[in-house]
């Protein structure tokens, strides 16, 4: 907290009337705005505004100029989320996420009742910038009491946030709250020396529960908000030293809506979230596939020069060199499946480039989209059958490897699912050690088999891993001992089951 900044504590509705007046009698001029990824030396900022139960697809319908803007000018990328048993699909869960950068398994928040949350090793993201870099000034604002107040079930932001705002926008009260929020944030944003912020506004989130995703008040909601919206990015360019700043702005929603509103379940709906990006190395414009929920707080955090131990999360400028990923161009529709939407185009069975899916043991016959080794993304193989666990396979990006006996099993077939996906030949050095990473989701039957095997100069595999119980959305590291006398390394992720689970791995790699 920097000296001349007033003790941490939680606004009162008093402090907001304040507020509010102190903004109607001062204006400021407008500083000079910095295009939209444009490197520029300056103070690096960062504000995140939160959504509450918005579908993208929805903000693009909808008369919404300031969000629509700021996908233009910036980064969109749509997002799924976890289901049960993991968490609900509910704002506890959803902005615990998005604040901590974590998902619920380390988090902890399931739902709404908050039971179980572990904040104090997990914290939100303003919380870890006052850890890191305690002059900085943070700064929250929401009415959805749990986000900030300390009288409710969080607060998801800390008391170490040097202010917190927290105003009661109950089902019948964020139509006049939110204007409340708004006004006196950009308020802050504009006449006070925010380094990092969150804005949360909720009242869409009301309109889809009242009307639906589907309705015209929905849309309307949205066009409210985006007017609100369009105050803090104000505030944000009318700052006196605008010119002299960087600044990184966040836009995200903590879970969808039905059509028919509602959430909690484990539709892609209701699953539904996303990411806007605006800001230094951001192209406009831009389209990602390969953005996660978790992302908007480790980017908040890179912005100010805080780093993110333990994150799920990465920084939106950090590389992704999956191979698996390149495979989204060739992706195809369904062919058996009938829970996936027909013009849903997410499986292929040709790997990428070095790769190789070895079929030889492999049963005949069976559904086609799971014969053998896929590469498939999230919303097309969650949705081949819903509430069995593949939903909560969150440490997978984009494009990711699966072998799912159990839907395989779905459509006669002979013999049974034995398949073995086979990863480039890599060079390494005779006598060192090296480390093998990568995501994996796991379900285990008995019955089934799961084994990760590596060869050497194109000897027999050996066997290093073996999976015996469930191991769900895990981050695996696999150290090897090279022999001597070893210039290359190949490794087998091999799957046999009878209609039995399945097994997804995802960014391999040879550190």
């Amino acid at each position: 907290m920097s000296p001349a900044q007033s003790p941490r504590r939680v606004l009162t509705v008093a402090a907001v009337a304040a507020t509010l007046l102190a903004t109607a009698l001062g204006a400021h001029p407008a500083g000079a705005t910095e295009a939209a990824g444009t490197e520029a030396a300056g103070t690096d900022k960062v504000l995140v505004i939160g959504l509450d139960g918005v579908v993208l697809d929805r903000v693009k319908a909808a008369d919404a100029p300031h969000l629509n803007g700021l996908m233009a000018q910036g980064l969109t990328a749509k997002s799924t989320l976890y289901a049960n048993p993991m968490a609900v699909t509910s704002s506890g869960p959803g902005w615990s996420s998005i604040a901590t950068g974590v998902w619920p398994d380390k988090h902890g928040v399931k739902d709404n009742s908050f039971t179980g949350k572990n904040y104090t090793a997990y914290p939100d993201f303003l919380t870890r910038v006052e850890n890191a870099k305690p002059a900085l000034n943070t700064y929250a604002a929401a009415d959805w009491e749990p986000i900030t107040s300390t009288d409710q079930n969080g607060p998801i932001f800390s008391s170490k946030v040097d202010k917190r705002l927290s105003l009661k926008g109950d089902r019948d009260g964020y139509g006049s709250e939110d204007p409340k929020i708004a006004a006196a944030a950009a308020a802050e944003l504009r006449d006070q020396n925010p380094d990092a912020a969150f804005v949360y506004l909720g009242e869409v989130d009301h309109a889809g529960h009242t009307s639906g995703a589907a309705s015209q008040e929905y849309l309307n909601a949205i066009a409210r908000v985006d007017v609100l919206v369009g105050k803090l990015l104000t505030a944000v360019e009318n700052r006196p030293t605008r010119d002299r700043e960087n600044w990184t702005i966040l836009v995200t929603t903590d879970h969808g809506h039905t059509d028919g509103g509602g959430h909690g379940g484990s539709t892609i709906a209701e699953r539904g979230t996303f990411v806007i990006a605006k800001g230094p190395g951001i192209q406009a414009g831009s389209v990602r596939t390969d953005v996660r929920l978790v992302d908007v707080a480790a980017t908040a955090l890179a912005q100010v020069g805080v780093g993110g131990a333990a994150l799920d999360g990465v920084p939106l400028n950090a590389p992704d060199n999956d191979p698996f990923d390149t495979l989204r161009p060739n992706l195809q529709a369904r062919v058996d499946e009938t829970g996936i939407p027909a013009g849903a185009k997410g499986f292929t069975h040709t790997p990428p480039a070095g790769w190789a899916v070895d079929n030889s043991k492999m049963g005949t016959g069976g559904v086609t989209e799971w014969a053998g080794w896929a590469f498939a993304t999230d919303e097309f193989w969650s949705q081949s059958q819903r509430d069995q666990w593949r939903e909560l396979n969150v440490r997978s990006r984009d494009v990711f490897a699966v072998a799912d006996s159990d839907e395989w099993d779905d459509k006669s077939h002979t013999g049974t699912f034995d398949s073995t996906l086979v990863t480039p030949k890599w060079p390494v050095t005779g006598g060192s050690t090296r480390t093998l990473t990568y995501r994996s989701h796991y379900r285990h039957e008995a019955g089934q088999t799961a084994q990760v095997l590596v060869s050497y100069n194109g000897g027999a595999p050996t066997v290093v891993k073996t999976y015996a119980a469930d191991a769900l959305a895990r981050t695996e590291s696999l150290s090897l001992r090279v022999p001597a006398g070893a210039t290359d390394v190949q490794v087998r992720f091999r799957y046999s089951g009878a209609n039995n689970w399945f097994w997804a791995v995802d960014d391999v790699t040879l550190g």
